[in-house]
């Protein structure tokens, strides 16, 4: 039984709970199950809890977060900086207004992608609360204008197999092959059964947040049993593999650092 299905009175420990826990956090990867990252809150955001899932104090080169959006909460006023975003909304939905958009309304499963310095505004005007996961980064520019601001739904995007594995596929969120973007943001599928074909060893970083279904993931040298809300960070060469264990599909949203090459920090 996943943790979320525990029905206890508020204030009272889950039974069991006591000095139990999945999270991992070593050298090259941590795992983090949703329970045990803690609440911070942001001068940008009001009636918002941000629980950080990878930061540079992790060893990331990018910042992820699950932003829980109580209903009229959101950010105070519209903003930017330098930093590159996308946004995936989890459950709920939310208004983004993008400058030169306008505003839009995210349900679950929308998602946007915000270039650097772009102004914006993410809101929830519902009466539920909206869970919305946020990346950001800088961005790496090579010369090339930077790409423009994407506002769409995992339904509109086709699904795709690269090698013809058998029962697993991708969705490019963000234009695959276009080198204006030094990032990925990527949803994998593995029916039952399916698998990587080898362990996976790169010189690319992910973060990993599993949507739906559960699986085994080989990290390093360690195997970790993760199931739905559960991150994963993997940095560079970390040796990787995933493994579906349910009985219905698998699938997590992976972000992935491309189109670049080597630096000599």
């Amino acid at each position: 039984m996943h943790p979320r299905d525990f029905k206890i009175k508020p204030g009272r420990i889950m039974p069991g709970a006591f000095g139990h826990n999945r999270g991992v956090v070593q050298r090259n990867y941590a795992v983090m199950p949703p329970e045990g990252i803690m609440d911070s809150y942001l001068p940008n955001y009001e009636n918002t809890i941000v629980r950080f899932q990878a930061a540079p104090a992790l060893g990331a080169r990018f910042a992820q977060a699950m932003l829980h959006i109580a209903p009229g909460g959101g950010t105070v006023q519209p903003f930017s900086d330098p930093l590159q975003r996308f946004f995936y909304v989890i459950g709920g939905a939310v208004e983004l207004d993008i400058d030169g958009l306008g505003p839009q309304t995210l349900e679950a499963d929308g998602f946007a992608y915000i270039p650097p310095d772009r102004r914006f505004s993410i809101r929830n005007h519902g009466s539920e609360e909206a869970r919305v996961l946020g990346l950001k980064k800088p961005y790496v520019s090579i010369g090339l204008e930077p790409p423009e601001a994407i506002v769409s739904q995992r339904s509109a995007v086709e699904k795709v197999n690269h090698n013809n594995t058998e029962g697993r596929t991708w969705e490019h969120l963000l234009p695959f092959g276009d080198l204006r973007f030094d990032m990925e943001m990527n949803i994998l599928s593995f029916a039952p059964g399916a698998h990587f074909p080898d362990v996976e060893t790169h010189i690319m970083e992910h973060g990993l947040f599993m949507l739906e279904g559960q699986g085994m993931y080989l990290l390093d040298t360690d195997w970790h049993e993760v199931w739905q809300d559960d991150f994963i960070w993997m940095g560079p060469y970390c040796p990787q593999l995933f493994y579906p264990t349910g009985w219905t599909t698998s699938a997590y949203l992976l972000y992935k650092d491309v189109n670049r090459d080597v630096t000599f920090d």
